[in-house]
C-alpha cells in the first residue's frame, strides 16, 4: 500500500518504508492529506495548506509539527521569516506492505490503512466540487469508475502488481512533461461490505 500521494519536484527520489512509529503519525486523515498537499504541490506553509484544506492554522501547525517529529517532513532552509516555517516533504511516496508486517506493526498498520481510506474519500469529494470549474480537456479524461469483480486474495494480490507496475512506467516516462499537473490515481480494492466477516464469534 502507498499513500495515495505524487512525488513533487521538492521531494527526496527516495520512498520511505513505514515502520511503527511512523505508522502512528499517518493514522490520521488529515496528517495524510497535509503530507499529500506537501509532495503534489511542494514546499508550503502552515497557512497556506490551512487555506488549501479548510482547516484552522493552528490545526495545520500541530499536524506539521508531527509529520516533522515522525521525520516526514523536514523544514526548508533558507525560506520564511519570523514564525513562518516553510516545509517539505522527505521523501516521493510512503510505502507499507500489511503481509510483511506483524504484531505491533501490524495493528498499528490497521490504523493507517483506516486513515488512508479517509482521506482518499476526501480527497475524492473534494475532487467532486471542483469538477465543474476544471478545464474541458481534462474534464474529458477524468474518470471515478466502479467495477464489481468476483476474486480470490491471491487475484486481489496478482492485479494489484500489474496494476502498480504499469503506474511505475508512467512515472518514469511522464514526468515533466509539458502541460502535465499532478495527477491522483487513487487504486481501491476491497471486499463488498459485510462480505469477508469472520465467522461470528472468531477474533
Amino acid at each position: 500500500m502507498t499513500d495515495p500521494s505524487a512525488a513533487s519536484a521538492d521531494s527526496s527520489v527516495r520512498d520511505i518504508a513505514l515502520d511503527t512509529a511512523a505508522l502512528r503519525v499517518l493514522a490520521h486523515p488529515l496528517r495524510l492529506n497535509v503530507l499529500s498537499l506537501l509532495r503534489e504541490r511542494g514546499p508550503s506553509t502552515a497557512g497556506r495548506i490551512a487555506g488549501e484544506l479548510g482547516i484552522h492554522p493552528g490545526a495545520a501547525s500541530y499536524h506539521l509539527r508531527r509529520l516533522a517529529a515522525g521525520g516526514l517532513i523536514v523544514e526548508e532552509a533558507g525560506r520564511g521569516t519570523g514564525r513562518e516555517r516553510w516545509w517539505r516533504s522527505a521523501h516521493r511516496q510512503s510505502i507499507h506492505d500489511p503481509a510483511a508486517a506483524s504484531g505491533e506493526e501490524r495493528e498499528a498498520g490497521l490504523g493507517y490503512t483506516h486513515a488512508v481510506a479517509l482521506a482518499a474519500a476526501d480527497r475524492l469529494r473534494r475532487s467532486a466540487r471542483e469538477l465543474p470549474l476544471i478545464r474541458r480537456e481534462w474534464l474529458d479524461v477524468v474518470t471515478y469508475s466502479d467495477f464489481l469483480l468476483q476474486l480470490t486474495p491471491a487475484d486481489v494480490h496478482r492485479m494489484r502488481a500489474e496494476i502498480f507496475e504499469v503506474i511505475e512506467r508512467y512515472r518514469a516516462e511522464g514526468g515533466g512533461s509539458d502541460g502535465g499537473v499532478p495527477v491522483t490515481l487513487q487504486v481501491q480494492a476491497f471486499p463488498v461490505p459485510g462480505t469477508a466477516l469472520p465467522p461470528a464469534g472468531d477474533t
